[in-house]
């Protein structure tokens, strides 16, 4: 029996398939279509895709598909498309690629010039910055943290002058430990927020200071349970008056020379000030001549 869906699709195409993060009705009718249409639906996990697409009624194919996956299951999926087929990708929940395997599906498939076709959907990062009321004009996706302590101190304190949100991924059994390494390396009293299965049943979002969302999970076992997006206000943009006259004057002869990061770069090695308020010094100096 032909298709009915197979006019949604093109042959030798990979279309890479949002999926529910929870809520099942959060699906396009275009995606259904795409994954009614093609030839075969590569999965991260067959199983628990399989009670999605029996939910929506699909019977495609599914082959596994996942961060394990070795060369030669890549390559039998390339060859697939090669030879006319199409091919849609999916992720356990959300947008593959986002935290989820497909990177290296995508990019054999760009490298050999087969059309690679999002279909858009739900993403629990975008879903997370919509609500959480942080700033998202400017944001950084640093997806899950280290899973040990030491590795994941490091990690934080590398990101603790970053001005722009900052958007992580976290599990049940670290949500705890990694919300107590941020205030440490963030300070206790930067603001974050907590956003706990996402179009779920128990769906929480909540925000308050770094230290006193350490207290919120440590008193309440229920809000360390499910899948978590944290994201974390950036570190206050330091002003020009933070930085002293000689480490001004310092940055402004090597900034005749040098671009303006790497001037800054320099001048916090030579006087110790700090990289990012030297950055933003720099931006007002040049501000101030521009208007002189």
């Amino acid at each position: 029996m032909e298709n009915a869906n197979a006019s949604a699709v093109a042959k030798s195409t990979l279309y890479v398939v949002a999926t529910p993060i929870g809520n099942l009705q959060d699906i396009s009718q275009r995606a259904i279509n795409v994954l009614q249409g093609v030839d075969v639906i590569a999965a991260e996990d067959t199983r628990h895709s399989g009670r999605l697409l029996q939910h929506l009624g699909v019977s495609t194919r599914m082959v596994a598909y996942h961060d394990f996956s070795n060369e030669r299951q890549e390559a039998a999926l390339l060859q697939r498309l090669v030879e006319g087929q199409s091919i849609a990708l999916i992720s356990d929940a959300g947008t593959p690629l986002i935290s989820d395997p497909g990177y290296g599906l995508v990019m054999h498939c760009r490298e050999h010039g087969i059309a690679v076709v999002p279909i858009p959907g739900a993403s629990a990062l975008i879903a997370a910055l919509s609500v959480a009321g942080a700033p998202s004009d400017r944001f950084v996706f640093e997806g899950f943290a280290p899973a040990k302590s030491g590795a994941r101190q490091k990690y934080f304190g590398a990101l603790a002058d970053e001005a722009r949100t900052l958007v992580f991924y976290e599990s049940p059994h670290r949500i705890q430990a990694s919300i107590n390494d941020m205030a440490g390396a963030f300070g206790g009293d930067r603001q974050a927020v907590i956003c706990r299965e996402l179009t779920k049943t128990w769906e929480t979002v909540h925000g308050d200071s770094l230290a006193n969302l350490c207290d919120w999970l440590a008193n309440d076992d229920n809000q360390r349970k499910g899948e978590f997006v944290v994201i974390v206000h950036g570190a206050p943009t330091p002003a020009a008056a933070d930085v002293d006259a000689n480490a001004q004057r310092i940055l402004g002869i090597l900034a005749r020379d040098l671009p303006l990061k790497q001037a800054a770069a320099l001048a916090s090695e030579i006087t110790g000030a700090k990289k990012n308020a030297l950055y933003q010094a720099g931006l007002s100096m040049a501000a101030e001549s521009q208007q002189d």
